[in-house]
Parts: structure tokens; C-alpha cells; sequence
């Protein structure tokens, strides 16, 4: 992780071209708080992935774009009102030498986070996540300077750095060679639209709690049967929503609703589920 502000400050300068780094994708983080991304970024998965260079992050400290000795960041609303706005300054001279990425504003007003963006992000070049803080921001930024708003869901939490802290885990586990068997993500939630099926490991037998006789008979054509029930029962009791949306089809591949929100067809989805 590096960390950047303008030309000639002590924070290292401006973000370099991401032809400087030997790896699929590139995030830069625009935020108050860069300090918020010192651990995130440097265990597990990610850390893993940057230290190979499968994964560049860089966080670009937005206090140091700050107007005046003060580096003031945020200003009264026009009309009045509580709290404190984002001003439109700082960030779009933060946004500049990021103008060629796509850049995302993190904001309880955006369309709620998917899986699809992840993946959408994971094939894109230079993706650079804006951290909203205060009552909002500057809605001239989200005008002129922003490609797409995300929302980490439905509920309001102090800034943009906890939902960039999940985009960035998201998109790098995403990354060929970043997890170690590619399976693995093949398989889990939301990959096909359903939430993934239970997993039980040893010992089969816990205190009298044992797993699914099925998991052990050794039948791999009946398991996996039992993993897709699985998947579209999960769905259906705790996430009506999702299930809503994809239907069986051949194969058992699962295919998005139409933009009307319904169903293309029923095929395929067992009669307890249809």
C-alpha cells in the first residue's frame, strides 16, 4: 500500500500510472482517514495478493488537498441545515491524476453493493473508491466527477471506509491466483445468484450433533444433488429477495430475472420450490 496526496506534499506525491505495477488491478482509496487502511490491507488475502503483485492498493490522504493552512475539507449546507458537507475543491483536485479510473463514490444514497459489482470491478484496470464522510457530499462531484455511487447496504455508518475496506477484500479474492483453489469461488454465495449450501467438516460427530449422513456416503451425483437443494432452500427461507430473481434452468445453471423483475421462466425449479 502506498499512500499519496499532491504534488510536493510529504505524503508522497501523486498517484503513478498503474502501468507501474506488475499486477491486474489497481484501487486507489480517496479518504480523510488513511490510517483506517494500515491493517485491512496488509493480512490475509489481500496482503497475500500484494505482497505476490497480483494487487495494487494505494490511498490517497484527501486532507492533504485541503484548502487554506486549516486543509479544510467540508463547509455549512447552502439552505442550512445539520451537519457538515464534503466540499467539491478538494476532492476534484484529488480526482484528477484519477481521471482515467473508474471512479466510485461510497454513499448511503448509491445502488446497494453485489456480488456482480465485484466482479465487474475485478476486470477493470484502475478502480478508484471515494470515501464519503459528514452529512454527504457535494452532489457536483457526484454529477461531474463520479462514474457510479455504491451503497454497502441499507443502514449508515460513519464514512466510506468500511465498505472500501469490503470492495477491496471482494475484488482481490476475485483475481486469478489470489485464492488457492479457484473452485472454491466458483461455488459460493451469490456466485449464481443463490446463497451457498452448508459446510460441516471434522468431526462427523460433535456432542451428538452429527452432519448429513448423505455427506458421507461417499455418492458424489447424490451430494451434489443435496448441495443444489441446499442452495434454493437457503435461498428461499432467508433471502426471498434473491430467490425472486433466478430461476432453474437446464444443467442447473441459473439465469437472471428479466428487467421487469420477473422470473423468464419456471423451468427446471422443483415443485416445493416453485
Amino acid at each position: 500500500m502506498t499512500v499519496s496526496g499532491p504534488p510536493g506534499d510529504n505524503t508522497g506525491g501523486a498517484p503513478q500510472p498503474v502501468s507501474r505495477y506488475a499486477c491486474a488491478v489497481r484501487i486507489s482509496i480517496v479518504t480523510l482517514f488513511p490510517a483506517f487502511f494500515d491493517s485491512p490491507l496488509d493480512v490475509s488475502i489481500v496482503g497475500r495478493a500484494v505482497a505476490a503483485g497480483l494487487f495494487h492498493v494505494d490511498v490517497v490522504d484527501l486532507r492533504a488537498y485541503g484548502l487554506g493552512p486549516r486543509r479544510q475539507v467540508d463547509d455549512a449546507p447552502f439552505g442550512g441545515g445539520p451537519g457538515m458537507v464534503m466540499m467539491i475543491e478538494p476532492l476534484a483536485a484529488a480526482l484528477e491524476p484519477l481521471a482515467s479510473s473508474h471512479r466510485v463514490l461510497l454513499t448511503p444514497g448509491g445502488s446497494r453493493l453485489t456480488q456482480e459489482h465485484l466482479a465487474r470491478w475485478a476486470d477493470t484496470g484502475h478502480v478508484t473508491l471515494v470515501c464519503g464522510r459528514f452529512e454527504g457530499v457535494d452532489e457536483r462531484v457526484a454529477e461531474h466527477l463520479i462514474d457510479e455511487q455504491v451503497s454497502l447496504g441499507d443502514f449508515v455508518i460513519g464514512g466510506g471506509e468500511a465498505a472500501a475496506v469490503a470492495i477491496v477484500e471482494g475484488v482481490a479474492r476475485l483475481l486469478p491466483g489470489v485464492v488457492g483453489n479457484p473452485e472454491s469461488i466458483e461455488r459460493e454465495s451469490f456466485r449464481d445468484g443463490l446463497l451457498e449450501e452448508a459446510q460441516y467438516t471434522r468431526p462427523a460427530d460433535f456432542g451428538g450433533w452429527g452432519v448429513p449422513d448423505i455427506l458421507l456416503s461417499g455418492d458424489h451425483g447424490k451430494i451434489e444433488e443435496w448441495r443444489r437443494r441446499q442452495r434454493l432452500e437457503r435461498t428461499r427461507q432467508r433471502r426471498p429477495d434473491l430467490f425472486e430473481e433466478f430461476v432453474v434452468t437446464t444443467g442447473d445453471e441459473y439465469d437472471p430475472a428479466s428487467p421487469g423483475g420477473r422470473p423468464r421462466n419456471s423451468e427446471g425449479i422443483p415443485d416445493e420450490y416453485a
